[in-house]
């Protein structure tokens, strides 16, 4: 009788420990879309903005995001299969599984973090000269546009203010026809509008490298907070998977 309740109560916590594991592996299969998606989101909806950075690290982290979404709905999939057949192999190839995706999203809230850190110098550094240097060069067409999405979409010109476009080789070009700034500076666009930078024209007074800042800084914020959730949430999914495989016989081969 003793052996009888000793396997029916280890057969109950087995079944608790399946379905347990499955509720968190449907969740952590939504929690994968959800990673993908806003990997995927910062990538191709603020992807304008990358060009503008010296260092790869924003871009690095969405796609760090991109890809642990992709191994975790697949893993989501692999663990219900190996929660229902109760194979011991299984549960091994998909506890290696999650614990590579922590690392990964571990890897890509510590980017985020860092880069936060590091983004208001990188800026100071480094945007002006970017915006001066390559707006309107051959081959930095990216940049162009990122530069005149930027002044238009924030109501600022020039990384500090409007006086920094007097450095710029194309405004000293006569490729400017005698422009003072680009003409997405101006409140309204018209051709040859950049000519005069009165404060009704342009955006005189404002600088577009804090409102950058800040905009790049709360998408980072994003995708920490997206990598760091996501790997906590694991940590139950490893813990499980643990408890399931000691509970499981060894395989007869």
């Amino acid at each position: 009788k003793m052996r009888e309740y000793t396997e029916k109560k280890e057969t109950c916590g087995t079944i608790c420990l399946k379905y347990l594991l499955f509720i968190f592996n449907f969740f952590f299969w939504l929690a994968g879309g959800a990673v993908m998606a806003v990997g995927t989101w910062t990538l191709a909806e603020k992807s304008d903005y990358i060009s503008l950075l010296s260092s790869s690290t924003y871009s690095a982290t969405a796609y760090i995001l991109v890809v642990a979404g992709v191994v975790v709905m697949v893993t989501g999939i692999l663990g219900c299969c190996a929660t229902f057949k109760e194979r011991r192999n299984l549960l091994r190839v998909y506890f290696i599984l999650l614990l590579c995706i922590f690392l990964l999203e571990i890897i890509a809230g510590i980017l985020a973090y860092i880069y936060y850190q590091q983004l208001s110098m990188e800026l100071k550094q480094n945007l002006k000269n970017t915006m001066t240097q390559k707006y309107r060069k051959e081959g930095e067409e990216s940049v162009t546009s990122a530069v005149d999405k930027l002044q238009q979409e924030f109501k600022c010109c020039g990384s500090n203010n409007y006086t920094d476009w007097a450095d710029s080789l194309w405004i000293k070009s006569p490729e400017s026809n005698g422009r003072k700034v680009p003409d997405s500076c101006c409140k309204t666009i018209t051709d040859l509008c950049g000519r005069r930078d009165h404060p009704s024209n342009i955006y005189k007074e404002s600088g577009c490298i804090t409102k950058l800042e800040n905009f790049i800084q709360e998408h980072l914020k994003i995708i920490g907070a997206v990598g760091i959730s996501i790997a906590c949430v694991q940590i139950f999914g490893m813990i499980f998977t643990c408890c399931l495989y000691k509970s499981l016989k060894p395989e007869l081969y």
